[in-house]
């Protein structure tokens, strides 16, 4: 009996002794490759920012490019000013939507499906910061499985688009997840947002195949996820997202004419 009691605590011994040497193992491993995994995670934005502005060229030193094409620079979405106080190298608009100090809450049919809006975006400028070439936004939404992140690219009159990109989204394959599609990606490159007002876009996906210059094709068999689709850009076009900011843009354009 003592001999069985023996081997019962020998072997909760050594499994107790082997799960502290796991966990000190698996511990270790996520601090010390934790900086490169956010290295690469920042690669792959700037990765993903130079596609939406069709910058992006394979082989090319994606941190080189980024540095010389595009200048980062952070506002305010209330007014549509230029922060000096935050810094876009830093600046974390995720975090800072999580944090009650730094965001506000959202609500109502005009939410596209987030709960708490950030105070201050970063939007990231292609060529001369003052008189830009493409004004690339970050956007955000509910899909029809989750959130889907990406980018949307307009030309410097802050009215036409040149790309939208989702690099985060957990849609359906060949359904939702079309997002992805070349093809389907393709069609945006002239659609325009606003129409009279720079204020209220028109932009939305359609079914049956769009016919105007502020439709495009909705997503075949996924109505969730272009619905999704059409509520963010919206949104985020809005006077309660960038349209404050991009009237500027709209304005100088129109004082040029």
């Amino acid at each position: 009996m003592a001999a069985s009691n023996n081997s019962i605590k020998k072997t909760l011994t050594v499994a107790l002794a082997l799960s502290i040497v796991c966990s000190v193992i698996v511990s270790t491993a996520a601090v010390v490759l934790r900086p490169t995994q956010q290295m690469n995670q920042e690669l792959d934005r700037k990765s993903n920012i130079l596609q939406v502005a069709q910058l992006y060229q394979p082989g090319v030193d994606v941190n080189e490019l980024f540095k010389e094409k595009i200048t980062p620079r952070v506002i305010d979405l209330e007014t549509g000013e230029y922060s000096e106080e935050l810094d876009p190298e830093t600046y974390n608009q995720f975090e800072a939507a999580k944090d009650p100090a730094t965001s506000r809450t959202l609500s109502g049919p005009h939410s596209p499906g987030l709960s708490r809006l950030e105070e201050f975006s970063t939007v990231y400028l292609v060529g001369d910061p003052e008189n830009p070439d493409q004004i690339i936004l970050p956007i955000r939404g509910q899909g029809l499985w989750g959130l889907m992140r990406g980018f949307l690219a307009l030309e410097g009159d802050g009215n036409t688009i040149v790309g939208l990109s989702y690099y985060d989204h957990s849609e359906t394959p060949g359904l939702g997840g079309e997002v992805d599609n070349p093809r389907w990606k393709a069609q945006w490159d002239g659609k325009k947002v606003y129409d009279d007002s720079p204020m209220q876009p028109e932009i939305r996906l359609v079914k049956g195949g769009a016919d105007s210059e502020y439709e495009a094709d909705a997503l075949s068999g996924a109505s969730l996820t272009s619905r999704g689709v059409t509520n963010m850009l919206q949104f985020w076009l809005s006077e309660a997202g960038f349209a404050d900011y991009l009237a500027r843009f709209h304005d100088n354009v129109q004082g040029g004419a």
